[in-house]
């Protein structure tokens, strides 16, 4: 299958001007988000000072599964990422299916990142504190994030933008200090811990690690696809690897035992450095860094929303454009009220494995498009992105991803099975309207 001659000449008028620093640098933007600053305390308390090991089998799962990406990536041009990679390996409904997956998976996030975001605030202001301050902040955190991208696309990605410029600075600033402050005796360990324990820690990390697949959209901008795109992403591996286990490693050999038990674990490393000045400093950079997430969320999620009601899979009114400011506010106070709601009503650990869970279970219906794809050599134009071992890299990620969601309780898959019934429930009582809709769209063009 060959892309059409349209998609083709597209293609070939960009300029290729992304090479191996600058993939990297977007990987690494895209990955390091607000779960770090709270992920260091949840690994503690389930594995102690053998921490590292979960980080580094995360590392080696969405390493394969990124690679998998991006052979998908280079043989479908079309937008849509992960789930039109699946629609055009296998079909409509399968397609629609890792739709309504992404977008769980972007809703617990978004709610995930919130619930940090509320702790981190309830420090700083201790009337954003407790459940009640907590659940009032949260309310209008989200109707004032909502109104910012609301009013226009342009404010809310300045916005962005400049909340991702500082985001780097206070975990900088920990792994250059923190060696001078570690205790040797607080990192030893002695016995490994069981695989369950891994396996259950890895899949929380996925969180952390989540997202780099994003940075490979734009491939055709990339110089030298074939050499450019693995060397970026071992580079960026290796980079956010070895960010997150030092981070672990300084907070572990800081706190000791007391890291398990602390909800802001990066400040409390932090002010045990610097004293009250440098856990504020922590604080102030965390709440920059999750804000700025947490807008990216409330600008890209909505438009899986409006772009589902748009097809006919939700009421008309939900793909509804502001007539002044041409944003999709519908969608934005929808997908805004639902995520506050997850917040409120749920905790950060339940919210990040189920948000991971979807990932999981995004990223091995991915993997296997690729291989798909690959069989059927389906083509976007030239030659796809190869690399050694290429055939098996989809069936080396399924199998670490099974084995981390080995971990994932009966609970927590029949809330995931319970929204995929729903969305098949859509599908079907929307089958005859979307089908009148494309029979009128084809009589009009024709």
């Amino acid at each position: 299958m060959a892309a059409p001659a349209a998609v083709a000449a597209r293609e070939s008028s960009l300029v290729r001007a992304i090479g191996l620093i600058g993939l990297a640098a977007g990987i690494v933007n895209v990955t390091i988000g607000g779960g770090i600053f709270r992920l260091p305390a949840d690994v503690a308390r389930a594995l102690g000072p053998a921490a590292p090991l979960a980080y580094l089998v995360c590392a080696v799962a969405m390493g394969l599964i990124v690679l998998c990406f991006a052979q998908a990536g280079s043989r479908v041009d079309l937008t849509g990422g992960p789930y039109i990679y699946v629609e055009t390996a296998f079909g409509p409904f399968v397609g629609f299916l890792a739709g309504v997956v992404f977008w769980i998976e972007c809703s617990f996030a978004t709610a995930a990142l919130a619930t940090v975001f509320a702790a981190n605030a309830g420090q700083l202001a201790p009337l954003a504190g407790g459940r009640l301050g907590s659940a009032v902040f949260l309310v209008a955190l989200f109707i004032a994030l909502s109104a910012l991208h609301v009013f226009g696309v342009k404010e809310g990605t300045r916005f962005n933008t400049a909340a991702t410029a500082v985001k780097m600075v206070p975990l900088l600033v920990l792994l250059a200090a923190g060696p001078f402050f570690i205790d040797p005796a607080r990192l030893r360990w002695t016995d490994l811990p069981p695989a369950a324990a891994v396996s259950r820690t890895s899949i929380l990390l996925v969180f952390a690690f989540a997202g780099i697949e994003m940075a490979l959209a734009p491939s055709g901008e990339v110089r030298d696809v074939a050499r450019t795109v693995p060397r970026a992403i071992f580079l960026a591996m290796a980079t956010v690897t070895l960010m997150y286990v030092g981070l672990q490693l300084v907070a572990q050999g800081v706190l000791g035992a007391d890291l398990a038990s602390s909800g802001t674990p990066l400040a409390d490393v932090g002010g045990r450095m610097f004293g009250p000045p440098g856990r504020s400093v922590i604080l102030v950079g965390a709440a920059i860094s999750m804000l700025g997430c947490l807008s990216g969320h409330v600008l890209a999620v909505p438009r899986a929303l409006f772009a589902f009601a748009r097809d006919g899979f939700l009421p008309r009114a939900v793909a509804a454009v502001h007539p002044r400011f041409r944003t999709p506010y519908v969608a934005i106070a929808t997908q805004s009220t639902i995520a506050c709601a997850l917040a409120i009503t749920s905790t950060f650990e339940r919210l990040a494995i189920l948000a991971t869970a979807s990932a999981l279970c995004l990223y091995g219906a991915c993997c296997l498009a690729a291989w798909q794809l690959r069989r059927r050599d389906v083509r976007a134009g030239g030659v796809p992105f190869q690399v050694p071992g290429g055939g098996v890299a989809p069936w080396a990620a399924l199998v670490a991803i099974a084995w981390m969601l080995t971990s994932v309780t009966a609970r927590e898959w029949a809330a995931l099975a319970g929204a995929l019934a729903l969305a098949v429930v859509a599908y079907v009582l929307t089958a005859r309207a979307r089908a009148a809709r494309r029979t009128a769209a084809g009589v009009s063009v024709a």
